[in-house]
């Protein structure tokens, strides 16, 4: 059983930074980020393989957000630049024991979730 704890959401203003983290237990899977806004279903936002060498992002955060992992740590992070109000969502780490995929059903452990709100 996996068990993951995401943390450093938070209410920002529109073009500022945030770097969230998820501590995973157990050990290393492919993890992946998520979002959901409300009325919304739950959309890919990252991935990353198990190795830190592969990578892949929702087109329209490309150019602003940047998925890593420490494995020494067994963390992975999100790191979140050039925020938009349209990036306002529940983030939700997840992690697979298979390739990295960009469907919620790729995932069989999820985390709790942490608030991003970005105020324009």
């Amino acid at each position: 059983q996996v068990q993951l704890v995401e943390s450093g959401g938070g209410l920002v203003q529109a073009g500022d930074s945030l770097r969230l983290s998820c501590a995973a237990s157990g050990r290393t899977y492919t993890m992946g980020w998520f979002r959901q806004a409300p009325g919304k279903e739950r959309e890919f936002v990252a991935a990353i393989s198990r190795s830190g060498s592969s990578t892949y992002y929702k087109d329209s955060v490309k150019a602003r957000f940047t998925i890593s992992r420490d494995n020494a740590e067994n963390t992975g992070y999100l790191q979140m630049n050039s925020l938009k109000p349209e990036d306002t969502a529940v983030y939700y780490c997840a992690a697979t024991s298979w390739p990295a995929g960009v469907t919620t059903t790729n995932y069989a452990y999820w985390g709790q979730g942490t608030q991003v709100t970005v105020s324009s």
